[in-house]
């Protein structure tokens, strides 16, 4: 959804491709490196004071007779790496008993935790009562190999957030505590970050890393071996509450409590924190971060306790009525009703892998392989047993795997017993699974860039192949007028093209012939997209579309369809997030363009909650054009537009972002500003910034594929519907002679220096798309993730966390918003908002530190989300916001700390944060100032008064190493990131001669000048060291500069702003705490804390 806060691919063994894992020699043990204290801090040099080069263009709507106050300083005197060096975390000893398996040297083994309960699900009791408890039994004999893969039904069922451990509180500490008291110093540390790693207890069941158990491998599929070094199999990593409904958890017996979840706003349940605490006479489980990759099988469970007793009752009532009424009112039951069991993977409070529930059964066999993607810090690997039930599900018991018995790297494998209350749910109730980790370090694929060799594969095993050959256009806002920004150098003599967006995509349109398909969350008919001289600046893009309609050109719309907005028997409502898709319905309803509402629902067979909840809270988000194009030869190709940008009001803009001087032009007939409730005559519009791009070349074809998938799913009569003759609207291009297949859309071949190779990634499920697989079990052909009754593509996410570890030097990023990774917040660790992006990036920072490398992340986020932001939605967001900015800076300072370097070095000196903002000093020939009221102390007058305003931040993209492109539809939240919640596309591109592997040094293509174009946008200049992004020199540079912007902005003095670029309006301290900004506690003009605030209940609307 666009306006948060104004309204509310993969076999099932990878929907997060990684590199199989490679032994690597045994890492020295801690003694071998000396301490800290003989490396003595480096110093740095301040800025010199040079004077600051002026920009070497102007910006047109710059008025000469307004310079600015504020002059950016000089640039420092060096930028050279720092020079220090690692030391690794000195590792505490082994658990005095291994957990949970029997002492190799003891017959008995030590006495295993017991999980309470918290006091609101068992009455009259205490929520830290401890049950004293038998020895853990040694594992029973290894299960047979699990069958081929072809077999067994891959999956995890991404949106339980019941499955989290959740309400059942262990016997240890709480979490929160244990990792208050994770110190990484220079002494002794209790979380080391990478190998090498605590020595496990000797356990009989604990093959050597090397030589997986035949036991598992012997009969498995060649792909699922551990000894394939090119395959790998993940699972998404959150805990998602989208699609385990119901929170009317039955108890199992008087004796035993129920497994209950906590409601929210939208019926989704979100886990309680699972609480840890030391055994009587025993040391507490040691909290330890798992950076890398989990290798998990689930076998087979064995007697499972029958949690269906009510439905027993039932049938067993009814099977006293005639045989033909029975089995109707049984729904054709004929043998005994029991559980239908299945398994999550719980690392803290977020759901890592998900089995297919077997239904009726007591003894299911699963034998799913799971390849997941970790970078939590955790005490224990926790495998949660339930019963699904239509109304929810219920707890059967648990099975734990502390974090110390597989830090080392060794496989844990065997049969463990399923303990509920601390003693098992049943007798003899037993699971059986195996479990590897393998560390980053040891992960040597992302040691070498994003796309390392001329055999990189792109991100594999996702529902879309990279494809080569192809061609990119990179797009900032909707247009860049000529000569607007500065010329830029790249290699091989070649200047960098300033894209215009919008002209493209009028001329793409104007020009096909054949089919013209567009989605998008809104599509405004009434929008121009060109408007400065030449054809087309009276032309709007409905008149455009049924002028081509009318020419034969087969054109379809596919836009989301808000349920707020109707029209019904003659009464009209705009709906709240204002997209005029019914205004947009009505003007082409008489003309041969086909326009689809296309609701976002849940599956048939979700709740009535559940459906609610999708139906209104979530989006089809997806923003492409599609149309075919000239291909030479009297052939036609396709070609397709993807980014963030929709074709509707309020997104035209050029780089210099006016706020007052174009209401009476380019915007007379455009504004937008969702800021203000009551009147905005002579307020700023809200300007807009966003990324967008062109794919020429194979990857287009898969730009289409999608749209017919959707198509072909919002299209499919129901209802009355069905009654009707049903004809297919979508063209089918092998039949069309002329339009070449995507075999011959090759554009450029490999050793064209200019060559792309792209990738396109979504996020979407089975209940937006036509041509998933029906069967869970054929989720693996199409690289699908199994969901509970639904399947989901969530590659971008998948793209994401692989960009960011193979990342070598520094990643930017620009993002509607920016929240995650809540799984590590220091509270409200529970909110659901658990995908890994955030935590990643914090991570690789702190890698780099340990390995005395410079590293850089720039984001740049919207000073507020589109909205009023004094708004509770708004407000939530922020909080959110904030709590994902504190997380990662305390990463990076406890990294800093770990080598000794926290008095030399800030966390600001390796991640920071930005907006956009601009300002415009009074002009003679304004025609809103001497009207202008200013006497009101409202958002309105004082934006008048003040003559500043946000730029809004809508991009949704990040670049790698200079190298590496995502940019979409998605935001980094989890509404876009899940797969279940709005759907999104994206795509991953770059150019395989312009990458640090192939040059061997700074590559400057294409995206090195998409970047540097950027920058020249936000900062209203260039500068030498923004060739060094990742340098000490241009982390100080651009935050000095976005520090002074901010000052010009928040100034009581109305100054003509040069550069865009703010430092975002919080304080970081040099120990990373995230707090207001003294003086700025509150967004100027408009109001709302910018730290934001979280009152209420929460609900699923703001993550």
């Amino acid at each position: 959804m666009d306006n948060y806060g104004s309204s509310p691919p993969y076999p099932y063994h990878n929907p997060y491709p990684y590199p199989r894992p490679i032994p690597s020699p045994q890492y020295p043990h801690p003694s071998q490196y000396p301490p800290p204290s003989q490396y003595p801090p480096p110093h740095y040099t301040h800025p010199n004071s040079d004077p600051y080069a002026p920009p070497p263009y102007t910006y047109p709507y710059n008025n000469p007779s307004h310079p600015s106050p504020f002059a950016y300083p000089p640039p420092p005197s060096h930028s050279g790496p720092v020079e220090y060096f690692p030391h690794p975390p000195q590792h505490s000893s082994p658990l005095p008993y291994p957990y949970p398996y029997s002492d190799a040297s003891s017959t008995n083994a030590a006495a295993r935790p017991s999980i309470q309960y918290h006091n609101s699900f068992l009455p009259g009791s205490s929520p830290y009562r401890y049950q004293e408890s038998n020895a853990y039994p040694p594992p029973e004999t290894q299960y047979p190999p699990p069958p081929s893969r072809v077999n067994s039904f891959s999956g995890h069922y991404r949106n339980d957030n019941t499955d989290s451990v959740s309400s059942v509180a262990s016997a240890y500490p709480p979490l929160d505590n244990l990792l208050c008291n994770v110190h990484l110093s220079d002494h002794q540390p209790t979380a080391p970050a990478s190998p090498p790693a605590p020595a496990a207890a000797p356990s009989p069941v604990q093959p050597s890393p090397a030589q997986p158990s035949p036991s598992l491998l012997a009969n498995s599929p060649q792909s699922a071996r551990y000894d394939r070094r090119d395959r790998f199999y993940g699972f998404p990593n959150s805990s998602f509450s989208s699609f385990d409904t119901g929170n009317s958890d039955q108890m199992i017996s008087s004796k035993q409590p129920s497994f209950s979840h906590s409601s929210s706003f939208s019926g989704s349940q979100h886990s309680q924190n699972l609480q840890i605490v030391p055994l009587h006479g025993k040391a507490s489980l040691k909290v330890l971060l798992l950076h890398g990759n989990l290798e998990i099988w689930v076998n087979e469970a064995k007697n499972l306790p029958n949690m269906d007793m009510f439905h027993k009752t039932l049938g067993d009532m009814f099977a006293k009525f005639p045989g033909n009424m029975s089995n109707k009112i049984e729904g054709h039951v004929s043998h005994k009703i029991t559980s239908d069991p299945y398994v999550s993977i719980n690392v803290t409070n977020a759901v890592i892998g998900r089995t297919f529930v077997i239904s009726n059964t007591e003894n299911p066999v699963w034998r799913q392989h799971f390849y997941v993607p970790v970078a939590h810090y955790a005490a224990e690997v926790v495998f949660v047993v339930k019963d699904s039930d239509v109304v929810g599900s219920q707890l059967i018991g648990t099975v734990a795997i502390p974090a110390e018995q597989i830090y080392s790297g060794s496989m844990v494998e065997g049969t463990f017993p399923i303990l509920l209350g601390g003693k098992p749910c049943k007798p003899g109730a037993a699971l059986s699974i195996s479990i590897q980790y393998t560390p980053m370090e040891r992960l040597s694929t992302y040691h070498h860039g994003v796309g390392a060799g001329p055999d990189y594969q792109g991100v594999p095993d996702t529902y879309f192949p990279l494809r080569k050959g192809g061609a990119v256009t990179l797009y900032q806002d909707a247009h860049v007028p000529d000569g607007h920004l500065p010329n830029l150098m790249l290699d091989n003599g070649m200047y960098y093209v300033h894209g215009k967006c919008w002209h493209d995509i009028f001329d793409a349109v104007r020009q096909a012939r054949r089919l013209i398909y567009i989605t998008g969350w809104s599509v405004w008919h009434k929008v121009k997209l060109v408007r400065d001289t030449g054809y087309g600046t009276e032309c709007t893009l409905g008149d455009l579309l049924r002028s081509k309609s009318q020419e034969g050109v087969r054109v379809l719309l596919l836009v989301w369809d808000d349920p707020t907005s109707r029209s019904i028997l003659g009464y009209k409502t705009d709906g709240f997030m204002q997209t005029h898709d019914e205004e947009t319905r009505r003007f082409f309803k008489h003309s041969s363009v086909q326009v689809i509402l296309c609701p976002r629902i849940a599956g048939k067979r979700h709740s009535w909650v559940k459906q609610k909840e999708v139906g209104t809270i979530y989006t089809h988000h997806q923003k492409t054009v599609i149309v075919d194009a000239d291909a030479g030869n009297n052939r036609r190709k396709i070609i397709a537009f993807v980014g963030g940008l929709d074709l509707c009001d309020g997104r035209y803009d050029t780089p210099s972002h006016p706020i007052f001087r174009t209401l009476q032009t380019v915007h007379k007939d455009d504004y937008h500003n969702p800021t203000y409730t009551g009147s905005v005559v002579g307020c700023p519009r809200e300007p807009w910034h966003d990324l967008h791009s062109k794919i020429d070349g194979p990857a287009a074809y898969d730009v289409l594929t999608n749209f017919e998938e959707r198509w072909r799913r919002a299209s499919k009569p129901h209802g009355i519907k069905k009654l009707k003759s049903y004809d297919d609207a979508l063209l089918s291009i092998e039949r069309i002679h002329d339009i070449i297949g995507i075999s011959e859309a090759h554009c450029t071949n490999e050793n064209d220096p200019e060559s792309w190779h792209v990738q396109i990634f979504r996020s979407i499920d089975s209940t937006s798309v036509k041509d998933f697989p029906k069967e869970p079990k054929d989720a693996p052909s199409k690289n699908l993730v199994c969901g509970k009754n639904v399947l989901i593509d969530m590659s971008i996410h998948t793209a994401y966390v692989k960009a960011i570890r193979a990342a070598q030097h520094y990643i930017y990023i620009e993002n509607q918003y920016f929240i995650g990774s809540s799984f590590n917040w220091n509270s409200n660790k529970d909110i659901g908002a658990n995908n890994l992006i955030p935590m990643e990036i914090a991570l690789k920072i702190a890698d780099k530190i340990r390995a005395n490398e410079r590293f850089a992340a720039y984001i740049v986020i919207p000073m507020w989300p589109e909205g009023v932001p004094t708004a509770a939605a708004t407000q939530r967001i922020l909080f959110w916001q904030q709590k994902t900015m504190q997380m990662m800076y305390e990463v990076i300072y406890k990294a800093l700390m770990e080598v000794g370097l926290e008095e030399a070095f800030s966390p600001q000196d390796y991640l920071n944060f930005f907006c956009l903002g601009n300002r415009e000093a009074m002009d003679g020939n304004d025609p809103l100032c001497s009207g202008s009221p200013n006497g009101e102390n409202t958002p309105q007058a004082l934006s008048r008064k003040s003559r500043r305003f946000m730029i809004y931040v809508h991009s949704k993209g990040m670049i790698v190493d200079d190298e590496y492109v995502i940019l979409g539809s998605a935001n980094i939240n989890q509404r876009s990131m899940e797969g279940t919640r709005d759907t999104e596309i994206a795509m991953g591109a770059y150019q395989p001669h312009y990458t640090w592997a192939r040059k061997l040094s700074h590559p400057r293509g294409q995206i090195y000048g998409y970047r540097m174009s950027l920058w020249a946008e936000h900062m209203g200049t260039t500068n030498e060291c923004f060739n060094q992004p990742e340098s000490l020199e241009c982390v100080k540079r651009v935050r000095t500069m976005g520090e002074l912007n901010w000052k010009q902005f928040a100034a009581d003095d109305v100054t003509e702003m040069r550069g865009h670029l703010l430092k975002y309006p919080v304080e970081v301290d040099r120990r990373g705490r995230v707090r207001s900004l003294p003086g700025h506690e509150n967004f100027p003009d408009v109001g709302g804390k910018i730290v934001g605030s979280f009152l209420g209940i929460q609900e699923n609307l703001t993550i």
